[in-house]
Protein backbone atom coordinates (compact mmCIF):
# COMPACT_ATOMS: atom_id res chain seq x y z
CA UNK A 1 0.00 0.00 0.00
CA UNK A 2 0.91 3.68 -0.89
CA UNK A 3 0.42 5.56 2.13
CA UNK A 4 -0.74 9.69 1.39
CA UNK A 5 2.53 11.46 2.31
CA UNK A 6 3.95 9.36 -0.49
CA UNK A 7 1.13 9.70 -2.66
CA UNK A 8 1.73 13.36 -2.03
CA UNK A 9 5.76 13.49 -2.53
CA UNK A 10 5.20 11.43 -5.75
CA UNK A 11 2.26 13.97 -6.89
CA UNK A 12 4.64 16.99 -6.31
CA UNK A 13 7.53 15.43 -8.15
CA UNK A 14 5.98 14.37 -11.71
CA UNK A 15 3.90 17.63 -11.33
CA UNK A 16 7.02 19.67 -11.21
CA UNK A 17 8.31 17.92 -14.11
CA UNK A 18 4.89 17.99 -15.75
CA UNK A 19 5.45 21.98 -15.37
CA UNK A 20 8.78 22.01 -15.82
CA UNK A 21 8.08 20.54 -19.63
CA UNK A 22 5.42 23.05 -20.08
CA UNK A 23 7.38 26.27 -18.87
CA UNK A 24 11.19 25.94 -19.20
CA UNK A 25 11.77 28.99 -17.23
CA UNK A 26 10.62 27.39 -14.00
CA UNK A 27 13.60 24.40 -14.45
CA UNK A 28 15.69 27.71 -14.52
CA UNK A 29 14.53 29.29 -11.49
CA UNK A 30 14.46 25.41 -9.61
CA UNK A 31 18.23 25.44 -10.59
CA UNK A 32 19.23 28.71 -9.63
CA UNK A 33 17.57 28.24 -5.80
CA UNK A 34 19.47 25.03 -5.39
CA UNK A 35 22.76 26.78 -6.55
CA UNK A 36 21.78 29.44 -3.98
CA UNK A 37 20.71 27.45 -1.28
CA UNK A 38 23.40 25.25 -1.64
CA UNK A 39 26.01 28.63 -1.43
CA UNK A 40 24.08 29.72 1.84
CA UNK A 41 24.70 26.37 3.64
CA UNK A 42 28.42 26.44 2.87
CA UNK A 43 28.44 29.97 4.26
CA UNK A 44 26.17 29.84 7.42
CA UNK A 45 26.60 26.74 7.91
CA UNK A 46 24.37 24.73 10.12
CA UNK A 47 22.01 28.41 10.88
CA UNK A 48 21.16 27.99 7.35
CA UNK A 49 18.74 25.14 8.23
CA UNK A 50 17.01 26.70 11.46
CA UNK A 51 14.08 26.61 9.74
CA UNK A 52 14.25 23.56 8.16
CA UNK A 53 16.54 21.05 6.91
CA UNK A 54 18.47 21.85 3.57
CA UNK A 55 16.91 18.33 2.29
CA UNK A 56 13.35 19.92 3.47
CA UNK A 57 13.73 22.90 1.89
CA UNK A 58 15.28 21.61 -1.43
CA UNK A 59 12.30 19.27 -1.91
CA UNK A 60 9.40 21.61 -1.08
CA UNK A 61 6.55 23.19 -3.70
CA UNK A 62 4.26 25.19 -3.08
CA UNK A 63 1.46 25.17 -6.45
CA UNK A 64 -1.48 27.32 -7.40
CA UNK A 65 -4.59 26.28 -9.37
CA UNK A 66 -7.77 28.07 -9.88
CA UNK A 67 -11.32 26.54 -10.03
CA UNK A 68 -14.77 28.11 -11.34
CA UNK A 69 -17.76 26.79 -9.00
CA UNK A 70 -18.25 25.49 -5.65
CA UNK A 71 -18.80 22.33 -7.03
CA UNK A 72 -15.18 22.54 -9.00
CA UNK A 73 -14.09 23.50 -5.41
CA UNK A 74 -15.48 20.35 -3.67
CA UNK A 75 -14.04 18.34 -6.22
CA UNK A 76 -10.32 19.31 -6.02
CA UNK A 77 -10.90 19.33 -2.43
CA UNK A 78 -11.29 15.46 -2.66
CA UNK A 79 -8.18 15.50 -4.71
CA UNK A 80 -6.55 16.73 -2.15
CA UNK A 81 -7.81 14.97 0.53
CA UNK A 82 -6.23 11.62 -0.87
CA UNK A 83 -2.71 13.05 -0.44
CA UNK A 84 -3.36 14.31 3.16
CA UNK A 85 -3.80 17.98 2.12
CA UNK A 86 -6.42 19.78 4.37
CA UNK A 87 -7.58 23.26 3.44
CA UNK A 88 -5.76 25.70 5.72
CA UNK A 89 -6.74 29.27 5.97
CA UNK A 90 -9.11 31.73 4.10
CA UNK A 91 -7.90 34.76 1.57
CA UNK A 92 -10.07 37.47 0.02
CA UNK A 93 -8.17 38.94 -2.85
CA UNK A 94 -11.21 40.95 -4.28
CA UNK A 95 -10.65 43.56 -2.17
CA UNK A 96 -6.48 43.59 -1.51
CA UNK A 97 -5.18 44.91 -4.74
CA UNK A 98 -5.98 47.48 -7.26
CA UNK A 99 -6.62 45.28 -10.71
CA UNK A 100 -9.64 43.01 -10.31
CA UNK A 101 -9.49 39.54 -9.08
CA UNK A 102 -12.96 38.04 -8.36
CA UNK A 103 -11.78 35.34 -6.09
CA UNK A 104 -10.97 34.13 -2.56
CA UNK A 105 -8.73 31.58 -1.83
CA UNK A 106 -7.62 28.50 0.74
CA UNK A 107 -4.39 26.43 0.84
CA UNK A 108 -4.31 22.71 0.81
CA UNK A 109 -1.32 21.53 3.39
CA UNK A 110 -0.74 18.71 5.40
CA UNK A 111 -1.52 20.15 9.13
CA UNK A 112 0.45 17.50 11.58
CA UNK A 113 4.85 18.37 11.91
CA UNK A 114 5.87 14.95 11.17
CA UNK A 115 3.58 15.21 7.56
CA UNK A 116 5.09 18.27 7.14
CA UNK A 117 8.74 17.03 7.57
CA UNK A 118 7.46 14.27 5.31
CA UNK A 119 7.04 16.44 2.58
CA UNK A 120 5.16 20.05 2.45
CA UNK A 121 3.56 20.30 -0.88
CA UNK A 122 0.74 23.33 -0.41
CA UNK A 123 -2.02 24.56 -3.06
CA UNK A 124 -3.09 27.52 -3.14
CA UNK A 125 -6.49 27.08 -4.13
CA UNK A 126 -8.46 30.01 -5.45
CA UNK A 127 -12.29 30.00 -6.54
CA UNK A 128 -14.20 32.18 -8.83
CA UNK A 129 -16.48 34.70 -6.92
CA UNK A 130 -19.16 34.39 -10.35
CA UNK A 131 -21.83 35.90 -7.59
CA UNK A 132 -20.11 38.87 -7.37
CA UNK A 133 -22.13 41.54 -9.27
CA UNK A 134 -19.38 44.17 -8.64
CA UNK A 135 -17.02 41.70 -11.35
CA UNK A 136 -20.36 40.23 -13.18
CA UNK A 137 -23.66 41.84 -13.95
CA UNK A 138 -26.47 39.62 -14.84
CA UNK A 139 -26.05 38.38 -17.80
CA UNK A 140 -22.55 37.85 -17.96
CA UNK A 141 -23.49 36.18 -14.64
CA UNK A 142 -25.72 33.67 -16.29
CA UNK A 143 -23.64 33.06 -19.08
CA UNK A 144 -20.91 31.98 -16.87
CA UNK A 145 -23.12 29.91 -14.70
CA UNK A 146 -23.87 27.60 -17.88
CA UNK A 147 -20.42 27.74 -19.45
CA UNK A 148 -18.70 26.35 -16.05
CA UNK A 149 -21.96 23.88 -15.75
CA UNK A 150 -21.26 22.39 -19.08
CA UNK A 151 -17.30 21.34 -18.16
CA UNK A 152 -15.56 18.71 -16.39
CA UNK A 153 -11.96 18.97 -14.83
CA UNK A 154 -12.00 15.42 -12.41
CA UNK A 155 -13.19 12.85 -14.29
CA UNK A 156 -15.16 10.41 -11.92
CA UNK A 157 -12.40 7.54 -11.89
CA UNK A 158 -9.97 10.21 -10.48
CA UNK A 159 -12.77 11.15 -7.52
CA UNK A 160 -13.69 7.57 -6.78
CA UNK A 161 -9.56 6.94 -6.32
CA UNK A 162 -9.21 10.02 -4.79
CA UNK A 163 -11.81 9.29 -1.89
CA UNK A 164 -10.80 5.55 -1.24
CA UNK A 165 -7.03 7.55 -0.60
CA UNK A 166 -8.86 9.67 1.80
CA UNK A 167 -10.39 7.22 3.64
CA UNK A 168 -8.02 4.56 3.76
CA UNK A 169 -5.59 6.67 3.99
CA UNK A 170 -3.81 5.05 1.19
CA UNK A 171 -4.11 2.81 -2.12
CA UNK A 172 -3.01 -0.49 -3.84
CA UNK A 173 0.31 0.18 -6.05
CA UNK A 174 -1.82 -0.47 -9.12
CA UNK A 175 -4.22 2.02 -8.36
CA UNK A 176 -2.14 4.96 -6.99
CA UNK A 177 0.05 4.82 -10.41
CA UNK A 178 -3.31 5.69 -11.61
CA UNK A 179 -4.68 8.05 -9.56
CA UNK A 180 -1.18 9.84 -10.05
CA UNK A 181 -1.53 9.74 -13.39
CA UNK A 182 -4.82 10.65 -13.58
CA UNK A 183 -4.44 13.60 -11.34
CA UNK A 184 -1.35 15.24 -13.16
CA UNK A 185 -3.11 15.29 -16.15
CA UNK A 186 -6.30 16.93 -14.85
CA UNK A 187 -3.79 20.08 -14.33
CA UNK A 188 -2.27 20.02 -17.65
CA UNK A 189 -2.67 22.82 -20.41
CA UNK A 190 -5.41 21.50 -22.42
CA UNK A 191 -4.14 21.96 -26.24
CA UNK A 192 -8.34 22.42 -27.38
CA UNK A 193 -8.88 25.63 -28.79
CA UNK A 194 -10.04 28.48 -26.35
CA UNK A 195 -13.11 30.49 -27.90
CA UNK A 196 -11.63 33.74 -28.60
CA UNK A 197 -14.94 35.97 -27.77
CA UNK A 198 -15.64 34.55 -24.69
CA UNK A 199 -12.45 34.92 -23.20
CA UNK A 200 -12.12 38.31 -24.33
CA UNK A 201 -15.43 39.13 -22.76
CA UNK A 202 -14.11 38.10 -19.67
CA UNK A 203 -10.86 39.35 -19.49
CA UNK A 204 -12.49 42.86 -19.92
CA UNK A 205 -13.40 42.28 -15.77
CA UNK A 206 -10.03 40.61 -14.88
CA UNK A 207 -7.29 38.02 -16.49
CA UNK A 208 -7.98 36.02 -13.69
CA UNK A 209 -11.26 35.59 -14.61
CA UNK A 210 -10.58 34.48 -17.84
CA UNK A 211 -7.67 31.95 -17.04
CA UNK A 212 -10.73 30.21 -14.73
CA UNK A 213 -13.72 30.62 -16.71
CA UNK A 214 -12.81 30.87 -20.60
CA UNK A 215 -11.42 27.18 -20.83
CA UNK A 216 -12.68 24.25 -20.69
CA UNK A 217 -10.33 22.81 -18.38
CA UNK A 218 -8.11 23.99 -15.27
CA UNK A 219 -3.98 23.89 -15.12
CA UNK A 220 -1.41 24.43 -12.68
CA UNK A 221 -1.00 28.20 -12.80
CA UNK A 222 2.40 28.01 -11.11
CA UNK A 223 5.12 25.97 -9.01
CA UNK A 224 6.97 27.38 -6.52
CA UNK A 225 10.60 26.03 -4.87
CA UNK A 226 11.40 27.30 -1.48
CA UNK A 227 14.80 29.55 -1.57
CA UNK A 228 17.13 30.68 1.52
CA UNK A 229 18.33 33.97 0.34
CA UNK A 230 15.56 35.38 -2.03
CA UNK A 231 17.38 38.67 -2.66
CA UNK A 232 20.32 36.77 -4.43
CA UNK A 233 18.02 34.12 -6.45
CA UNK A 234 16.40 37.46 -7.64
CA UNK A 235 19.51 39.17 -8.57
CA UNK A 236 20.87 35.50 -10.52
CA UNK A 237 17.90 35.09 -12.26
CA UNK A 238 17.82 39.12 -14.03
CA UNK A 239 21.42 37.93 -14.66
CA UNK A 240 20.35 35.16 -16.46
CA UNK A 241 17.93 37.81 -19.09
CA UNK A 242 14.43 36.26 -17.00
CA UNK A 243 12.86 39.09 -16.52
CA UNK A 244 11.31 39.44 -12.81
CA UNK A 245 8.23 41.03 -11.30
CA UNK A 246 9.30 44.72 -10.15
CA UNK A 247 9.27 43.63 -6.34
CA UNK A 248 9.61 41.03 -3.89
CA UNK A 249 6.39 40.40 -1.88
CA UNK A 250 6.16 40.59 2.15
CA UNK A 251 8.78 41.38 4.75
CA UNK A 252 11.79 43.23 3.84
CA UNK A 253 15.04 42.30 4.11
CA UNK A 254 16.57 43.91 7.02
CA UNK A 255 19.22 43.17 9.94
CA UNK A 256 16.66 41.15 12.31
CA UNK A 257 14.74 37.91 12.39
CA UNK A 258 12.98 36.22 9.21
CA UNK A 259 9.53 36.38 9.67
CA UNK A 260 6.07 34.95 7.54
CA UNK A 261 7.07 34.90 3.92
CA UNK A 262 8.86 36.48 1.05
CA UNK A 263 7.91 35.72 -2.35
CA UNK A 264 8.82 37.17 -6.19
CA UNK A 265 7.89 35.47 -9.58
CA UNK A 266 9.22 35.73 -13.51
CA UNK A 267 6.86 37.55 -15.74
CA UNK A 268 3.84 35.93 -16.95
CA UNK A 269 5.03 34.16 -20.10
CA UNK A 270 3.71 35.11 -23.34
CA UNK A 271 2.42 31.12 -24.18
CA UNK A 272 1.20 29.85 -27.61
CA UNK A 273 -2.84 28.74 -27.63
CA UNK A 274 -5.07 27.76 -30.42
CA UNK A 275 -7.91 30.13 -30.35
CA UNK A 276 -11.37 29.84 -32.13
CA UNK A 277 -13.10 32.48 -33.43
CA UNK A 278 -16.67 33.09 -34.19
CA UNK A 279 -17.20 31.80 -38.03
CA UNK A 280 -15.29 28.52 -36.56
CA UNK A 281 -11.86 28.66 -37.67
CA UNK A 282 -8.74 28.30 -35.58
CA UNK A 283 -5.66 30.03 -35.81
CA UNK A 284 -2.51 30.75 -32.97
CA UNK A 285 -1.99 33.20 -30.44
CA UNK A 286 -0.59 33.73 -27.20
CA UNK A 287 -2.10 33.97 -23.61
CA UNK A 288 -0.09 35.22 -20.46
CA UNK A 289 -1.76 33.42 -17.54
CA UNK A 290 1.61 31.51 -15.98
CA UNK A 291 4.41 32.84 -14.25
CA UNK A 292 7.37 30.95 -12.27
CA UNK A 293 7.23 31.95 -8.38
CA UNK A 294 9.74 31.45 -5.13
CA UNK A 295 9.61 31.68 -1.93
CA UNK A 296 11.51 32.43 1.30
CA UNK A 297 10.08 31.52 4.28
CA UNK A 298 10.21 33.00 8.00
CA UNK A 299 8.90 32.56 10.99
CA UNK A 300 4.94 32.02 11.58
CA UNK A 301 3.80 35.13 14.15
CA UNK A 302 1.22 35.16 16.94
CA UNK A 303 -1.67 36.70 16.22
CA UNK A 304 -0.50 40.08 18.32
CA UNK A 305 2.77 39.22 15.88
CA UNK A 306 0.22 39.12 12.92
CA UNK A 307 -1.23 42.49 14.05
CA UNK A 308 1.39 44.12 14.48
CA UNK A 309 2.59 43.21 11.09
CA UNK A 310 -0.54 44.64 9.86
CA UNK A 311 -0.07 48.12 11.68
CA UNK A 312 3.97 47.92 10.28
CA UNK A 313 2.67 48.04 6.02
CA UNK A 314 -0.12 50.64 7.17
CA UNK A 315 2.81 52.35 8.57
CA UNK A 316 4.90 51.81 5.26
CA UNK A 317 2.28 52.47 2.94
CA UNK A 318 1.85 55.96 4.84
CA UNK A 319 5.09 56.84 4.78
CA UNK A 320 5.78 56.25 1.29
CA UNK A 321 2.57 57.31 -0.38
CA UNK A 322 4.38 60.56 -1.62
CA UNK A 323 8.04 59.00 -2.08
CA UNK A 324 9.22 57.13 -4.79
CA UNK A 325 8.63 53.83 -6.04
CA UNK A 326 12.53 52.98 -5.09
CA UNK A 327 12.70 54.36 -1.29
CA UNK A 328 9.70 52.00 -0.31
CA UNK A 329 12.38 49.05 0.37
CA UNK A 330 14.35 51.68 2.57
CA UNK A 331 11.15 52.77 4.76
CA UNK A 332 10.03 49.28 5.02
CA UNK A 333 13.24 48.60 7.00
CA UNK A 334 13.09 51.95 9.11
CA UNK A 335 9.33 50.67 10.19
CA UNK A 336 10.92 47.03 10.77
CA UNK A 337 13.67 48.06 13.03
CA UNK A 338 11.64 50.47 15.09
CA UNK A 339 8.91 47.94 15.28
CA UNK A 340 9.49 44.23 15.34
CA UNK A 341 12.37 42.72 17.88
CA UNK A 342 15.52 42.55 16.31
CA UNK A 343 16.57 38.77 17.77
CA UNK A 344 14.24 35.56 17.75
CA UNK A 345 14.54 35.93 21.90
CA UNK A 346 13.03 38.98 21.94
CA UNK A 347 10.33 37.96 19.21
CA UNK A 348 9.84 35.04 21.83
CA UNK A 349 9.79 36.78 24.88
CA UNK A 350 7.23 39.33 24.17
CA UNK A 351 4.58 36.78 22.38
CA UNK A 352 4.87 37.79 19.03
CA UNK A 353 6.35 34.74 17.08
CA UNK A 354 5.54 31.49 17.65
CA UNK A 355 8.38 28.77 18.53
CA UNK A 356 8.45 25.35 20.56
CA UNK A 357 10.06 25.31 23.56
CA UNK A 358 12.82 22.49 25.13
CA UNK A 359 14.76 21.84 28.52
CA UNK A 360 18.14 22.62 28.60
CA UNK A 361 20.39 19.92 29.51
CA UNK A 362 22.75 21.60 31.64
CA UNK A 363 19.89 23.93 32.77
CA UNK A 364 20.00 25.06 36.88
CA UNK A 365 20.60 22.38 39.42
CA UNK A 366 20.94 24.95 42.56
CA UNK A 367 17.75 23.96 43.73
CA UNK A 368 16.40 27.19 42.60
CA UNK A 369 12.21 27.47 41.42
CA UNK A 370 12.22 28.15 37.63
CA UNK A 371 10.58 31.48 36.28
CA UNK A 372 7.11 30.94 35.19
CA UNK A 373 6.91 33.24 32.28
CA UNK A 374 9.02 32.35 28.52
CA UNK A 375 11.36 35.38 29.39
CA UNK A 376 12.77 34.25 32.19
CA UNK A 377 13.04 30.75 31.43
CA UNK A 378 14.96 31.71 28.09
CA UNK A 379 17.31 34.35 30.19
CA UNK A 380 18.05 31.86 33.11
CA UNK A 381 19.45 29.27 30.87
CA UNK A 382 15.79 27.11 31.54
CA UNK A 383 15.02 26.57 28.26
CA UNK A 384 15.67 27.17 24.77
CA UNK A 385 13.33 28.46 21.79
CA UNK A 386 13.43 26.85 18.16
CA UNK A 387 11.00 28.84 15.79
CA UNK A 388 7.73 27.14 13.84
CA UNK A 389 8.33 27.80 10.34
CA UNK A 390 5.49 29.75 8.45
CA UNK A 391 3.45 27.17 6.55
CA UNK A 392 0.96 29.53 4.83
CA UNK A 393 0.21 32.47 2.78
CA UNK A 394 -0.24 36.81 2.75
CA UNK A 395 -3.31 38.16 1.14
CA UNK A 396 -1.54 41.08 0.49
CA UNK A 397 1.33 39.63 -1.16
CA UNK A 398 -0.47 36.68 -3.02
CA UNK A 399 -2.65 39.24 -4.41
CA UNK A 400 0.57 41.39 -5.18
CA UNK A 401 1.77 38.57 -7.20
CA UNK A 402 -1.07 38.08 -9.26
CA UNK A 403 -1.38 42.06 -9.82
CA UNK A 404 2.14 42.06 -11.30
CA UNK A 405 1.12 39.19 -13.64
CA UNK A 406 -1.60 40.99 -14.94
CA UNK A 407 -1.24 43.28 -18.67
CA UNK A 408 -4.25 45.15 -17.52
CA UNK A 409 -6.25 45.87 -14.43
CA UNK A 410 -9.58 44.82 -15.09
CA UNK A 411 -12.92 46.58 -14.32
CA UNK A 412 -14.62 46.25 -10.95
CA UNK A 413 -18.26 48.25 -10.45
CA UNK A 414 -17.29 49.58 -7.23
CA UNK A 415 -20.90 51.01 -6.98
CA UNK A 416 -22.25 47.45 -6.27
CA UNK A 417 -22.32 45.48 -2.77
CA UNK A 418 -19.73 41.99 -3.43
CA UNK A 419 -21.14 39.25 -2.27
CA UNK A 420 -20.34 37.45 1.43
CA UNK A 421 -17.79 34.87 1.42
CA UNK A 422 -15.85 33.98 4.53
CA UNK A 423 -14.32 31.13 6.53
CA UNK A 424 -17.53 29.28 7.43
CA UNK A 425 -19.13 30.11 3.97
CA UNK A 426 -15.62 28.17 2.41
CA UNK A 427 -15.93 25.50 4.77
CA UNK A 428 -19.89 24.84 3.56
CA UNK A 429 -18.34 24.96 0.17
CA UNK A 430 -15.53 22.44 1.00
CA UNK A 431 -17.95 19.89 3.38
CA UNK A 432 -14.79 19.95 5.33
CA UNK A 433 -14.03 22.53 7.67
CA UNK A 434 -11.09 25.44 6.67
CA UNK A 435 -8.65 25.17 9.50
CA UNK A 436 -7.24 28.10 11.34
CA UNK A 437 -3.63 28.44 10.75
CA UNK A 438 -3.08 30.12 13.89
CA UNK A 439 -4.61 27.35 16.28
CA UNK A 440 -2.35 25.06 14.16
CA UNK A 441 0.78 27.08 15.22
CA UNK A 442 -0.94 27.46 18.84
CA UNK A 443 -1.38 23.77 19.48
CA UNK A 444 2.87 23.11 18.73
CA UNK A 445 3.87 25.74 20.73
CA UNK A 446 1.37 24.72 23.46
CA UNK A 447 2.70 20.79 23.64
CA UNK A 448 6.30 21.93 23.74
CA UNK A 449 5.51 24.25 26.66
CA UNK A 450 3.68 21.28 28.75
CA UNK A 451 6.34 19.14 27.57
CA UNK A 452 8.76 21.67 29.39
CA UNK A 453 6.12 22.03 32.30
CA UNK A 454 6.39 18.31 33.40
CA UNK A 455 9.96 18.29 32.68
CA UNK A 456 10.64 21.22 35.40
CA UNK A 457 8.37 20.44 37.89
CA UNK A 458 9.77 19.00 40.84
CA UNK A 459 8.95 15.30 40.42
CA UNK A 460 10.21 15.59 36.64
CA UNK A 461 13.37 17.54 38.00
CA UNK A 462 14.01 15.15 40.15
Amino acid sequence: MIGQWRLRAAFAERLSRMYGREVPAYTTLVDVSREVNEDVLRARGADAERLGSIARVTAERHGAVRVGTPEEMRQVARVFGALGMHPVGFYDLRDTASSALPVVSTAFRPVAEDELARNPFRVFTSMLTVSDPRFFDADLRERLTAFLAGRELFPPELLALADRAEAERALPEEEAERFLDLAVRAFELSSEPIDRDWYTALERISAVAADIGGVRSTHINHLTPRVLDIDELYRRMTERGIEMIDTIQGPPRWAGPDVLLRQTSFRALAEPRALRAADGGVSSGTLRVRFGEVEARGIALTREGRALYDRMLALVDERAAHRPAAERGDIARAVWAEHLPSSERELAARGLGFFTYHVVPDRPRDGSRPPTDIEGLLDGGWVRAEPIVYEDFLPRSAAGIFQSNLSDTGSRNSGQVGSSYDVDSLSGVLGREVVDPFALYERQRDRSLAHVARALSPQGAS
